[in-house]
């Protein structure tokens, strides 16, 4: 600590502390009681070696040229400890990993306009993954905005991210969100469907998390967080993963829409017998008892006017085998 830290506040002169530096300078003694600190940190006097009690005064100006030189060599001090926080925090990397501290958390982002911009200025730097649930209702928006969608989505796949996108089942009716999804998944974008209710999120590469704003009351109706506690976000990408895989593959909704005879759930049957899944095993994978199963098993096979199962399976890999390759 410096001598000017251990001054403090105290080290501003007052009145009597003039009077008695003149007193000083005259070469009288400081009156009995009064504290001399404050002149003997500025440097104004010094302690008499031949005089017990009594002190010389120093040049006013030689004192302050010493003041401005001590404060900047505090301030360079200062400066070279701040310097050194870049370096501290790249420690980090090596902080045992059961030791890692997922903080600081989220900043609140009051209005559409302010989570815009995060979310583009976060986007625009993603570097190996995009994910995201629009569970809503699709409505018309503007065909600027969804230029600029498909423009982003576009540049960010030709970085090598993966973009993954879970959209309601009513978007595929909705000419305009459909024609959107469509020119996403042509870029090389993936894309399901789901009658779920979900939480409207944002994932980018594992440490970025947009969320609606459930903490501010009163606040605007599309302001929201961006989060980037670790295991906050990585809790929140695994529910992502649990909506992803109980979700509907895009293409295989456009099939079951143009196919017809089939019920979504139906089409989930299938696919889980064509991965390798005996119908015992389907119902609990899908949330549906045995004998749910076997209805259902009934119902395709008499929608398609089929008398067995292989002859549905047979149907199914026709109907399947443009998507083959898809997951």
């Amino acid at each position: 600590m410096s001598e000017l830290d251990k001054a403090g506040t105290e080290s501003r002169l007052t009145e009597e502390d003039f009077a008695v530096y003149q007193l000083i300078a005259e070469g009288a003694p400081p009156p009995n009681g009064y504290d001399v600190g404050r002149l003997l940190a500025l440097r104004l006097i010094d302690a008499d070696p031949y005089s017990p009690g009594g002190y010389i005064a120093h040049d006013p100006r030689g004192a302050a040229q010493g003041l401005t030189t001590r404060i900047r060599n505090d301030l360079q001090r200062l400066v070279d400890y701040v310097s050194q926080i870049p370096a501290l925090e790249r420690l980090a990397d090596h902080w045992d990993p059961h030791r890692l501290y997922g903080g600081p958390g989220s900043e609140y982002l009051a209005s559409a306009a302010q989570m815009n911009a995060r979310l583009g200025e976060i986007g625009a730097a993603a570097a190996s993954e995009f994910c995201a649930i629009q569970p809503g209702e699709p409505a018309d928006r503007d065909p600027a905005i969804l230029r600029l969608g498909v423009e982003r989505t576009r540049t960010a796949l030709q970085r090598g991210v993966t973009v993954r996108s879970i959209y309601h089942r009513s978007a595929h009716e909705h000419p305009q969100t459909r024609e959107y999804i469509e020119a996403m998944t042509a870029d090389g974008a993936e894309v399901r469907a789901s009658t779920l209710p979900g939480p409207r999120i944002v994932l980018i590469d594992k440490r970025h998390l947009f969320i609606d704003n459930h903490v501010i009351d009163g606040g605007e109706g599309n302001s929201g967080w961006h989060v980037f506690d670790r295991a906050a976000v990585m809790w929140v990408r695994a529910v992502f993963d649990l909506f992803w895989n109980h979700a509907t593959r895009w293409a295989d909704l456009c099939r079951t829409a143009a196919a017809g005879p089939l019920t979504q759930r139906q089409w989930r049957i299938l696919r889980e017998l064509d991965a390798g899944y005996s119908s015992q095993q389907v119902g609990p994978r899908i949330g549906l008892s045995r004998r749910a199963v076997d209805k259902e098993l009934a119902a395709i096979r008499e929608a398609l006017g089929c008398a067995t199962m292989y002859q549905v399976m047979a149907w199914y890999g026709r109907s399947n085998k443009d998507e083959s390759g898809s997951s």
